[in-house]
């Protein structure tokens, strides 16, 4: 998880008012949709196609594979659709499939070249999704498609779609989205508290439901496999750098204590520090709680301890705790987030419920309001679709699935929180 930098923005309303820059709405453009930063394989993922960060669509040798290209357009109107693509190995027919509107195209020859084209028409402005499959093939692969060209009234607006090959890998993942709480105290927190829900069906592979994040790191659970989900506590070492070995000794995280099955170690590449995780087969459907504390040690370090309640359990189980040293501070930046770290599940949408919220500066007080951020892919107009906002149960937050619904970057949410107060005896923590 990169590290947040949570800018306020000033509530803009509706769709109507989002500002696009950098957006060119030029009538009569034709704008060339990379398939590296905006395709997936969405059927016959066991197959060899792939999305090759440089060359779009690769290796697509069965009728079973699907690749699907997203982008956004801006207005309603007619849209004509082709191909950039080319095939080393003979002649392919491939069918274009978009809204409804269904075309068989034929590709040849080892150079690119553009395809025959479809027509649509948008409804609404919001998402397109355009499926790519194989008809027939003389060759060992249908071919090599690299660009979705799109033109027409529909995109006379501009689109959004991924354009920038620094943001292909973070467009694939998705936009990550944040909900920075309100602490209604001026003291010295030692303790989040917070609830997490995965709603039914939305724990996809690759998701990360991050509960308890705070100024040096987060804390939250993981779906890394079919098979296997974990409970993660990391905190940032003072030193900056994706390489953790280059950390000096005098600035490296240090483990105080680690729970029952708990794996530690050091993390990197997106930031570096002292990492631990449990595995542990959390469901969705499932309330989970959370806890976090966070003090001065008196001699210039910060020590982090993190609690998860295990429900089989009926009980609190330490994660584990970390020293992190040149560090003189209580809990500050109460948040959470959401955000997909695997590239070729990003077409898949997730959600999660946030409740019941609560900070500790002697005494436990309740949080009562949050707002709405993005990360830099949103921000770069790569991907906007991640969204927050309230429900009955508390916050939500939802990306991934190129859904057309947008809430504002900076938008505030206020949520009456009348449960009691967690009921923890500290002296009694593991």
């Amino acid at each position: 998880m990169k590290r947040k930098h949570f800018i306020q923005y000033l509530f803009l309303g509706a769709l109507s008012c989002l500002s696009i820059s950098g957006i060119a709405q030029t009538a009569g453009k034709t704008y060339a949709v990379p398939l590296a930063g905006n395709a997936f394989i969405t059927a016959g993922q066991a197959g060899d196609a792939e999305i090759s960060g440089r060359n779009g669509l690769v290796k697509w040798s069965s009728n079973q594979e699907v690749a699907s290209v997203y982008f956004r357009a801006q207005k309603a109107g007619k849209l004509t659709l082709k191909l950039k693509a080319k095939n080393d190995a003979g002649k392919s027919k491939i069918e274009i499939d978009a809204l409804g509107k269904k075309a068989v195209v034929d590709v040849e020859g080892n150079e690119l070249a553009e395809t025959a084209p479809l027509s649509i028409e948008i409804k609404a402005p919001g998402y397109v999704r355009v499926d790519l499959k194989g008809v027939s093939k003389s060759g060992s692969n249908f071919a090599n498609v690299t660009e979705l060209l799109v033109s027409g009234e529909a995109a006379s607006e501009g689109l959004i779609y991924s354009d920038n090959p620094d943001y292909y890998y973070w467009s694939r993942r998705g936009p990550s989205c944040h909900l920075n709480y309100t602490v209604p105290t001026e003291g010295n927190v030692s303790y989040y508290y917070n609830e997490v829900t995965v709603p039914q069906g939305e724990d996809k592979v690759g998701s990360y439901f991050m509960a308890n994040g705070f100024g040096e790191g987060y804390f939250g659970i993981q779906v890394n496999s079919e098979t296997e989900r974990r409970i993660l506590f990391s905190v940032w070492s003072p030193f900056h750098t994706d390489d953790p070995k280059s950390i000096p000794d005098e600035q490296k995280i240090h483990l105080l204590k680690k729970g029952k099955d708990v794996h530690s170690g050091e993390f990197g590449n997106e930031g570096s520090g002292g990492q631990s995780y449990r595995k542990y087969f959390w469901k969705a459907g499932i309330t989970y709680k959370f806890l976090l504390k966070g003090v001065p040690d008196g001699r210039g370090n910060t020590d982090y301890t993190a609690w998860f309640f295990v429900p089989e359990e009926n009980a609190w189980n330490v994660i584990a705790s970390f020293k992190r040293p040149q560090t003189n501070t209580y809990l500050k930046r109460f948040h959470s987030f959401l955000e997909n770290f695997s590239p070729n599940q990003g077409y898949l949408g997730r959600k999660v419920e946030f409740g019941n919220q609560w900070v500790y500066d002697g005494q436990w007080k309740a949080v009562q309001a949050a707002s709405f951020s993005v990360d830099n892919t949103y921000r770069a107009n790569q991907r906007i679709d991640a969204i927050g906002g309230i429900n009955k149960n508390g916050y939500f937050l939802r990306n991934g699935g190129f859904f057309s619904d947008v809430v504002k970057p900076g938008s505030k949410f206020e949520f009456r929180n009348k449960n009691n107060a967690p009921e923890i005896d500290f002296d009694k923590l593991p």
